[in-house]
């Protein structure tokens, strides 16, 4: 199936491909930028200030960029965001000492805003440029793709900031995003419906998908499962921390367990299609077991002591987290008819980023005070306790 669909469905297949090459070349960035600020700071809360930068923006632009996506066209405004973070890309290249960081700040902010309006472009599009049919192994290719090149670009940013430098890596992030664009401009496929719905102004539009959400208990129940998640996850910010400094492996330990982070990513959510038989209500029960798995990967790396077993735990913990943001995503696109899902994604998107931002920020503080092993172990637990909540409140509306 799912090679019949890269075979058959030329839209998605370009879509497939611009993904890979973005993909890739933000995980260039992202170990870039993570050895960077601990060369110049040794600082963990600033790492995970750097890793605030890439989501709290988000947080804030989506009410804005939710709107956009439901009034604009996707492809070009997708393009139009592809060519700006390439720019940004640039930035952290003027950050040689510690007085220069907010460059490289600025920039992953700029980029950050970015993906507040690519993300939710993407999501909202794939129902229309895949067959329904087709919708469930689309969506297991896109996660596919993220863990791939988190796998791939993550392990090779890691060596490659090593042998060449993160110049090298900075560059190569802003042309992935100059590729992104071109082969979005190929595209010819309507990434939207017609539209007959008016477009309310600002304020209503947010009234409008808050009344939608609250009156389908299904989308509000999958749009809360990432933002709880994302309580937890913001353990994610201790992978540098444990890389560089508890393995000492330098930025080749940071690019191995992000490395180790998409592998599992990529398996996850087809395991989870598996188990699921392709019923889409069992598939969203398990969302809450995914998330256990997820909690329960980043306590064994807190108590791990060699960057073999830390890889292996973190491997564990994205087998759940890839299953959950694949299936909720799946989910919604189901759920949620196109005139207001650029809307509902980009509420998801935004939801996911704030909680993630709280416990990435969280997680740094409690590092730099009581150590990266209590700190990851503290942050991993409120995982497991969303995991249990969610799990029991929303069990009787999978049916």
């Amino acid at each position: 199936m799912y090679w019949r669909l890269l075979r058959d469905n030329r839209e998605f297949r370009l879509l497939y491909a611009g993904s890979l090459i973005s993909l890739g070349g933000d995980w260039f960035l992202t170990v870039a930028l993570l050895d960077l600020v601990l060369q110049l700071t040794g600082s963990a809360t600033l790492a995970s200030l750097m890793l605030l930068c890439q989501t709290l923006p988000i947080f804030l632009a989506t009410p804005i960029a939710g709107r956009a996506v439901d009034r604009m066209d996707r492809r070009k405004l997708m393009i139009a965001v592809d060519l700006i973070r390439a720019v940004a890309c640039l930035l952290p290249l003027f950050a040689r000492t510690p007085a220069m960081l907010p460059f490289a700040y600025a920039g992953v902010v700029i980029i950050s805003i970015g993906s507040a309006y690519f993300e939710p472009a993407s999501q909202a599009a794939l129902p229309n440029i895949v067959a329904p049919k087709d919708l469930s192994a689309a969506n297991v290719l896109m996660g596919s793709t993220w863990g791939t090149m988190l796998a791939v670009g993550a392990a090779i940013g890691g060596a490659v900031t090593m042998r060449f430098g993160r110049d090298v890596s900075f560059v190569a992030d802003g042309i992935s995003f100059v590729a992104s664009a071109a082969i979005l401009w190929r595209m010819r496929s309507r990434f939207a419906e017609e539209r007959h719905h008016d477009h309310p102004p600002l304020v209503e539009s947010i009234r409008e998908t808050l009344r939608y959400a609250r009156g389908n208990p299904r989308v509000l129940a999958l749009l809360t499962s990432k933002g709880g998640y994302g309580l937890g996850a913001g353990v994610i910010a201790m992978l540098s921390i444990f890389g560089k400094e508890i393995f000492r492996a330098g930025a080749f330990g940071i690019g191995l367990l992000f490395a180790a982070r998409g592998l599992g990513a990529l398996f996850g959510p087809f395991i989870l299609r598996a188990v699921g038989a392709r019923r889409d209500d069992l598939q969203y029960r398990l969302i809450g077991f995914a998330v256990l798995v997820f909690g329960g990967g980043y306590m064994a790396l807190g108590l791990s002591r060699s960057l073999l077993v830390g890889s292996l735990a973190v491997f564990a913990a994205h087998l759940g987290g890839g299953a959950q943001w694949q299936t909720s995503t799946y989910g919604l696109q189901r759920e949620t008819p196109d005139w207001i899902r650029g809307r509902v994604f980009a509420a998801d998107w935004g939801f996911v980023t704030l909680t993630m931002s709280i416990s990435s920020m969280a997680a740094g503080i409690a590092s730099d005070h009581f150590g990266p092993m209590i700190a990851t172990i503290g942050v991993a637990s409120m995982a497991i306790l969303w995991a249990v909540v969610w799990g029991a409140a929303t069990w009787r509306l999978w049916k």
